[in-house]
């Protein structure tokens, strides 16, 4: 299994992507800071489409790649990590 792809690695235009999302969603220091401990753990995830809830948003991926952020009550698609 790949493991997520850390902030730095990713293309601009999915960081980009993902910065507007945090913005649209009001996704707060608090929410960001449990991402980044999942993130410095390295996780491991699926080839195909995924998403990780941590209560107040998720993030949604495919592969090791974050794709986008969604806010609780969303409907994601993919493996539940």
């Amino acid at each position: 299994m790949p493991q997520l792809q850390r902030w730095d690695n990713l293309p601009e235009a999915v960081r980009q992507h993902l910065i507007e999302r945090m913005r649209d969603r009001a996704i707060g220091v608090p929410d960001l800071n449990q991402l980044r401990l999942w993130v410095e753990t390295q996780p491991e995830v699926p080839e195909g489409d995924w998403y990780k809830d941590f209560g107040s948003f998720k993030i949604c991926g495919s592969g090791s790649y974050p794709k986008t952020f969604l806010l609780r009550g969303q409907a994601a698609k993919g493996e539940a990590l």
